[in-house]
């Protein structure tokens, strides 16, 4: 079979989507950016215009947009086994770093050696976060109205400890309305057009909807049926799939919510553990969001019945990352066909832009939540949930790793690698001063 370069087999597709898997470190960025270098500008295989479209629509869905990305330049080549190759290879070898990690955590995470490594890996992963809230913020915030809406997420979040869903779903409505009524307040420019004369794809879309659906809970009937809702791998099922559902904005928008929910409210792992995660996470290849594993993998470890720890902890990982990552192929799948009249939904455009304002308050809310937790050793309730730092238990170590990360990852542009490498290098060594 001959194709012509703008157009490869199968087989050409799955090579260089294993390739994109294992090579898409930097998070979101770096891996879109890669993706774009290697389908756009050196094969050809899909054009700029048709990129930067499906990246569009791709913001607009729940979950991690570079996945996504992936998945729907696969079905656009190759229908639903090309869209399966492609966001399988893009996740799977991250997936199996980062089990491999879990378990390595797991073993070795109460050694003293290890302890320390990850003393600067934490206050590197505090740095890595603020320049998040740096980048989205000065892409997302352009007009006043915006501004505002981040400000006020920020305080729902960290002084009345509002639930994450709700803060989106109202940023969202809110946003809708707006669009529709006053769209510059957003930023936006007159109407979106009217939609293609074309069929709308009612019928793909609710098969893919009822496929997709059924496979996504399929683990989680299984578990209901043999182990009952009171086991530990029903709520973790349970929560990671609700999670799934809510994961605008990218995986730092809903790590803050998932932290908080999965060491508060579950006592699943402590807040140290969680920074350790997220560290590991970035050091890996694939979404951002992978660390979910490692939580699910830890849930299941330490409460095991009536498996042995390692086979607990596996499952966890496995259920994990299925309800985390399964929905991504229905929402691109379900939508796909509707591209060009979503790009040209006003309305739908005015809530996604006051979401990604919101969701800069709640990246925001995940920075200071995770500077508490790294930088000092002891918190007091002063109001409600909120809780302020005891001075004289500052970490000056964390302190001056978390800085010297700061610097170099927003100043100096270092990249993300090299910066996690010398902070866990240094953790080590400041950790043999007395």
């Amino acid at each position: 079979m001959t194709t012509s370069p703008s157009h490869p087999d199968f087989a050409e597709l799955v090579r260089v989507s294993a390739r994109i898997g294992c090579l898409s470190f930097g998070g979101p960025a770096g891996q879109i950016a890669l993706m774009h270098r290697e389908l756009v500008e050196e094969r050809g295989w899909i054009s700029e215009d048709q990129y930067l479209h499906a990246l569009n629509f791709c913001h607009l869905l729940p979950g991690p947009e570079a996945q996504q990305l992936a998945i729907w330049i696969g079905w656009k080549l190759h229908g639903i086994r090309g869209g399966l190759a492609a966001g399988l290879l893009f996740v799977i070898p991250g997936a199996l770093v980062i089990l491999a990690l879990s378990m390595l955590y797991g073993a070795a995470a109460h050694l003293a050696w290890f302890a320390a490594l990850f003393l600067g890996i934490k206050a590197a992963v505090l740095a890595i976060v603020v320049q998040a809230v740096l980048r989205l913020a000065g892409r997302a915030l352009g007009t006043r109205f915006r501004k505002t809406a981040a400000v006020l997420s920020f305080v729902a979040l960290f002084l009345f400890n509002a639930p994450f869903p709700l803060v989106v779903i109202g940023a969202g409505v809110i946003g809708w309305i707006a669009a529709r009524w006053r769209p510059a307040l957003l930023g936006l420019k007159g109407e979106a057009g009217s939609p293609p004369d074309t069929p709308r794809p009612w019928g793909y879309s609710v098969r893919a909807v009822l496929i997709g659906a059924l496979a996504w809970a399929a683990p989680m009937v299984a578990i209901l049926a043999l182990l009952g809702r009171d086991h530990v791998l029903w709520r973790v099922g349970v929560f990671f799939s609700k999670l799934a559902v809510v994961t605008f904005g990218g995986a730092y928008a809903v790590l803050a919510y998932m932290a908080q929910q999965a060491v508060s409210a579950q006592h699943w792992l402590t807040a140290a553990e969680m920074a350790d995660g997220l560290g590991l996470a970035e050091t890996t290849p694939g979404p951002l969001i992978m660390v979910t594993q490692f939580v699910g993998y830890l849930a299941a470890f330490r409460s095991p019945t009536p498996f042995t720890p390692l086979v607990a902890g596996l499952l966890g990982a496995g259920l994990t990352t299925w309800v985390t990552f399964a929905p991504c192929f229905l929402w691109v799948f379900a939508l796909a066909p509707w591209i060009e009249r979503l790009e040209r939904a006003q309305a739908l455009k005015g809530a996604l832009a006051l979401v990604t304002s919101a969701i800069v308050g709640v990246i925001a809310n995940l920075s200071a939540w995770f500077a508490l937790q790294v930088l000092f050793h002891e918190l007091r309730p002063v109001w409600g949930s909120l809780s302020l730092p005891v001075l004289a238990s500052f970490d000056w170590r964390s302190g001056l790793i978390a800085a010297g990360s700061a610097w170099l990852i927003i100043a100096r542009k270092w990249n993300i690698m090299r910066v996690l490498g010398l902070a866990a290098a240094g953790g080590w060594l400041l950790s043999l001063l007395p």
